[in-house]
């Protein structure tokens, strides 16, 4: 295998290794939210720094790879996603640890009079993130436009949440704090699925050279 080839492996491997952490992050920020775990919640925190670490490391390599082989066409296409990919992963990781956060203010609170559920609509930016990366591992451009098809899903709950929010912090005075946890979570949780929607985008430029931004779902 020749060096370029060599490297380009690694900034991919480099790559998804940080994509199993966001994803994993998220998973455990939703955790720690739902069932008030704890522990899970500083597990997110910790991890932050290892994600920030290998968005360095892919700047790096990118930038390495660009100045010392001058990649052509596909190649070239790869190292702008890395690029664009581990920023929006990067984000997902700090909104990770937002969601924690607030999970963290809510540990010795009561539960809501009304709950708000969060679990559908982390259940769908969660399959979006996975099925993203997924597609970036399998270089599959369909798999990536199904991702993008299910932000309008993710746009709903966010917007039925935020009017159970609102009702609940008219009502009850005393719950406004815990009901704009609640808000800020869900916000959180649709601003990760929007990375999962850059991603998705991402895979689509890299597989077929078509830049997709900005366009509305299908």
């Amino acid at each position: 295998m020749r060096r370029f080839e060599e490297e380009f492996l690694v900034l991919n491997n480099t790559l998804l290794e940080m994509g199993s952490m966001v994803a994993q992050s998220i998973h455990r920020g939703v955790l720690a939210f739902v069932e008030r775990n704890e522990v899970s919640a500083h597990q997110v925190m910790q991890d932050e720094a290892r994600i920030d670490e290998c968005d360095v490391r892919i700047d790096a390599m990118a930038a390495s790879l660009i100045a010392l082989e001058q990649p052509v066409a596909g190649d070239m296409r790869l190292v702008v996603a890395a690029i664009k990919i581990s920023t929006d992963l990067e984000r997902m990781g700090d909104l990770a640890v937002n969601i924690s956060r607030r999970a963290l203010s809510l540990m010795s609170d009561k539960e809501l009079s009304s709950p708000i559920v969060l679990t559908d609509i982390a259940g769908l930016v969660e399959s979006m993130v996975l099925r993203s990366l997924d597609a970036f591992v399998r270089r599959d451009a369909e798999l990536a436009h199904e991702v993008l098809a299910s932000d309008n899903g993710v746009e709903r709950m966010r917007a039925e949440i935020q009017r159970n929010a609102v009702e609940i912090m008219r009502s009850e005075p005393d719950s406004i704090e815990r009901a704009l946890d609640h808000l800020i979570a869900a916000r959180s949780l649709k601003r990760i699925g929007d990375h999962a929607r850059n991603i998705a985008e991402g895979v689509i430029y890299l597989v077929q050279g078509i830049d997709v931004r900005h366009r509305p779902a299908a």
